[in-house]
């Protein structure tokens, strides 16, 4: 089932982090997720101790950019575990930063409830 990508970040990540701010804080870190292609966009996921909080754009400051099309997302969001590595290895996944926190994106797209 396809995700609405556009739902999903402005709307139901943010709920979840407002719903469980300590959790989202737990993550220890600052996103910027691009995501190309139709429904797409720019935001900024603040999962660290002066968040949380997520909003369009892309302020800087991010310790972890992620950069995927809109139907790779699709695939990542299917089964992120076999999907993500695939995605990665074969250069549709771009991670700058540290690579090591793209890992714990999983427990903040859990909040979505």
């Amino acid at each position: 089932m396809a995700v609405d990508i556009q739902n999903l970040f402005n709307v139901e990540l943010p709920a979840g982090m407002q719903n469980k701010p300590d959790v989202a804080q737990s993550i220890g870190a600052k996103f910027q997720i691009n995501i190309a292609g139709d429904d797409g966009g720019s935001w900024y996921l603040d999962c660290s101790a002066s968040g949380p909080k997520a909003e369009q754009g892309s302020p800087g400051g991010a310790d972890c950019t992620i950069e995927i099309t809109s139907g790779d997302f699709q695939k990542l969001v299917e089964n992120p575990q076999a999907n993500g590595m695939q995605l990665f290895f074969s250069g549709k996944l771009k991670v700058t930063g540290n690579q090591m926190l793209a890992m714990k994106l999983q427990k903040l797209f859990d909040l979505r409830g």
